[in-house]
Formats: structure tokens, sequence, C-alpha cells
């Protein structure tokens, strides 16, 4: 029933999101540390703002101290990328986040980080599976909360002010602080609220924060920022002629950006500009890392710099992975997750929104104007993206065409080559693509073309959608 997608464990709570399957993962996960002889140092475990989430870590430890593993809880809700910093800085051989992160708010689930704070990989998440199925949970033994924190196996801490401190000294704060920058902020209800604003107003910008109470229905809306979900965020820059609307998911480590016009810009133009901004205002020389769904114009831009951009399957374990072995000075897809060198290996909305102010601060210019210069040096590519649920069945007979018989639409472009590295994905001559795939995270079916039109995009994702009876 626990099985890993591309970002940890999710599930519908109360259908397998459940405490029984909760701490059958935590006795697994003793098990393998016990294997590995890694136990000494104990775990961090942290929680988000979801419902039933911070319930859950204190099942985890429990079990966890029960086993005699300590548990380190970071007794608020925080940022996943916090968790991942903390278990880099302290070289723990493990730590355990619950979120779903920007799924719906009937789902909650668990991210497993390894040592270096990095995402467990396939190879590890299917280790951790193994261990699963050995687990009789009849077995499945806690110690009362109380009783481990007086035996020193459960240790409540607050490591906020490392992660933050660790931001602050990588971004450029006295620029920012000449500059008076206003922000508009939305944690659309998550855990970036406290983050963003205490960096923030240490940096002395006006900062407006929308959606910052906690509720576990994420006012009824995905935790995800995207064009549709971000109307309220526009409208407070717009009317509040603000320089930049920052927004981030559930667990803050994505992020969704409103231009000084009112402009959603999609997260593969953000990546465009910041890798832009490193290599042409800050001079740091080194290529980029994109998921296989993610945009080809930072290919462009890689190759003006003589730089490389590296393709990688969706997941961020394999773009940390990839930025590790070729010294990548960034990383990041098309969902609105990026990390950058000598920071964590994972994703971070709250550095990524720093990072972008610190870019406002630095150029003098608004976020339009970079905008413009970035697509008048290297032009413009659509991408169109198209989501599908589908039956058991549905997913069987789409699978078998895409995957096995590895069969396609009459398409209307010169093809160059076609891949199956994930999901079932065509190169054109032109230097378009597109692709299907299942997604890791939920029940669907992911379709993203990008071209030289917005018509052309469209018109592929029609053929697609035509061609699988969607």
């Amino acid at each position: 029933m626990i099985q890993f997608g591309t970002g940890g464990w999710r599930a519908v709570i109360g259908d397998e999101f459940t405490k029984k399957n909760i701490q059958i993962l935590a006795k697994a996960m003793a098990e393998k540390m016990k294997q590995e002889k890694v136990i000494q140092k104990g775990m961090v475990l942290g929680y988000d703002r979801r419902f039933l989430a911070k319930e859950a870590m204190y099942w985890v430890a429990q079990v966890l101290a029960k086993e005699g593993i300590t548990a380190y809880l970071i007794n608020r809700s925080v940022p996943t990328p916090l968790v991942m910093y903390y278990v880099m800085k302290h070289e723990m051989p493990y730590g355990m986040m619950v979120t779903a992160s920007h799924n719906p708010a009937i789902y909650n689930g668990i991210k497993v980080f390894t040592y270096g704070g990095r995402d467990a990989n396939e190879e590890q998440t299917k280790e951790i599976e193994a261990c699963i199925k050995k687990v009789n949970d009849e077995e499945v033994e806690e110690m009362e909360y109380e009783i481990a924190k007086q035996a020193g196996k459960i240790v409540e801490i607050f490591p906020l002010n490392e992660y933050l401190d660790s931001i602050i000294e990588a971004i450029d704060m006295d620029r920012i602080r000449k500059k008076n920058l206003r922000i508009a902020l939305d944690p659309m209800y998550g855990v970036s609220e406290t983050s963003l604003n205490m960096i923030l107003h240490t940096a002395r910008c006006d900062v407006k924060t929308i959606h910052e109470r906690h509720d576990t229905l994420f006012g009824g809306r995905l935790p995800s920022p995207s064009a549709t979900t971000l109307k309220s965020l526009q409208n407070t820059v717009v009317e509040g002629h603000y320089d930049i609307g920052i927004a981030t998911d559930g667990d803050a480590d994505r992020i969704g950006i409103i231009d000084d016009t009112g402009r959603f810009l999609h997260p593969n133009e953000i990546l465009v500009i910041l890798y832009y901004y490193l290599l042409q205002y800050k001079g740091w020389k080194g290529g980029v890392v994109r998921n296989i769904a993610t945009t080809h114009m930072l290919d462009q831009v890689a190759h003006r710099f003589l730089e490389e951009c590296y393709e990688v399957p969706v997941g961020f374990k394999y773009i940390s992975a990839k930025m590790t072995e070729t010294n990548a000075i960034i990383g990041g897809e098309s969902s609105g997750g990026l990390t950058v060198r000598g920071h964590i290996h994972g994703k971070d909305g709250i550095y990524a929104s720093m990072l972008l102010v610190e870019m406002l601060a630095t150029t003098g210019k608004s976020l339009s104007e970079i905008s413009k210069e970035v697509r008048e040096q290297f032009g413009n590519l659509f991408m169109e993206e198209r989501d599908y649920g589908f039956s058991k069945e549905k997913k069987e007979k789409m699978y078998a065409v895409l995957m096995n018989k590895r069969l396609l639409p009459d398409l209307p472009q010169e093809i160059d080559r076609v891949s199956y590295q994930d999901g079932s994905k065509v190169y054109f001559k032109n230097g378009g693509w597109v692709i299907a795939r299942f997604s890791g995270t939920e029940p669907l079916l992911r379709i993203f073309c990008e071209m030289p039109t917005k018509e052309e995009a469209k018109r592929i994702c029609t053929l697609y959608e035509e061609f699988l009876g969607l």
C-alpha cells in the first residue's frame, strides 16, 4: 500500500494515509537504519500545515523512540527545505517531512531525505519499500510521547534561525536594503509566511501578505502556485503597485511569481531568467540541469554562454544528482522547483524567492524589463500543458500504447528522435518537443508540448488527446 513516487509517498487521508501505515513506514525506516548501522545520529522530523501532519510526525517519532532511535522533532510547522538543510548541515543519515506538497487538501504524505539533505533516490526508495514489505504490523510498537521525551529519545527543536541565516548569508542583503522594494506575498495558507517575512523585513522590504492564516483546506484551492490559483496575488500587485508578487506552494519548496505588471510568469520563464541573471549579472560559470518536461530555452541560454544544459527524468533527486556530478549552477523543473549551486540539494522556494528579489536590486530593473531583455536575446518558445485523470483500465491501455507498443499520433512536424527515458518524448527538428508521461505524485497523465508558436503547441496536444481517446 505504501509506494514512493517522484516526490515521496503521498496518499488520501483516511484511505492509505493512516496511522497504521505511517507507523509501518516508521518501523521500516528504523529497520533500514539498523541494517546500515546509522542509528546513533537519530533522525530529524518536520511537518507542514496539512491535516494530521503534526500528529503523523508524532506517530513516526514514537515508533523510532521505541526502536531506540532518537527523533529530533521540529516543533512548529516549517518549510520542507528547512528539514533538508538540517539533514545536510548536521550530517544526519535521514530526515522525514510530513507533507503532500502541492497536492489537493485530501492528501498527505511523507518525504524521506538522505545523507547530504537529498531526496531519497530510486534505489533508496526501493530499499525502503522492501523493508516495508517485511514489517509485520502487529509487531509495530510505540513509546508514549512524554516517556520518550524524558528518556531523551524524542527531542523537540526549532532550527529556523540557522536555516534563515544560511539564506541571508547567500543573498546580497545590502543591495536589497538600498532599494526599498515592495513585495506582495501569498503563502497560499502554507508554511512560508514566517520565513519569508522575516528575511524580507530584515532586508527592509515593504511586505503585504495575503492568505497567511492556517487553513488545512487551503482556502478551497489547490496549494500550487499557477495562473489559475494566483488571481488574488495578481490583483494585489496591480492595485498596490508592488515590485513583485511571490507565492509558494503548501510546503514552500516551489514558487509562483507575478511581475510588476500583474503578469504570471511561468516557472519555465523564472528558471530561464535566474540562469541568465547568474551568468550575465553575477558572472557565474556553469551549466544548468532541467527535467525532461522543462523548457528547452535553458539550452539556448547555456549555449550562448558556452555552457551545457543537462536533461534528466522528472524527480528532483535526478536534478540534484546531476548538479553535483556536473557542478551546474542551477537546476529546476517546470512545476516551480529550483535550487542553486552551494545551497541545499533540493527545491527551496524561500531561497528562490530571495534570489529573485536580489536580482531586482542588483540589476536595478523591474521584473517585466528583465523578462523583456531575455526574450529579446533568446526569442520565445510556447508551452502547452494538459492533465488528464483516468481509470485503472484506461491507464493500462494508454501505457501499452505509449510505452509498450511505442506508438505515436500522426504528427505534423519532422521528428528528430524519440526518448522513452521517462514517458514518451518526441524531439522535433524545429527545436520543439512533446512528452506524454504519467505523474509520479498524482493519478494523472500529463502532456507537455513546447513549440515556436502557441498554435502549434495546442494542435499537437489535441492530436495526442484524439490519439489516446482522452
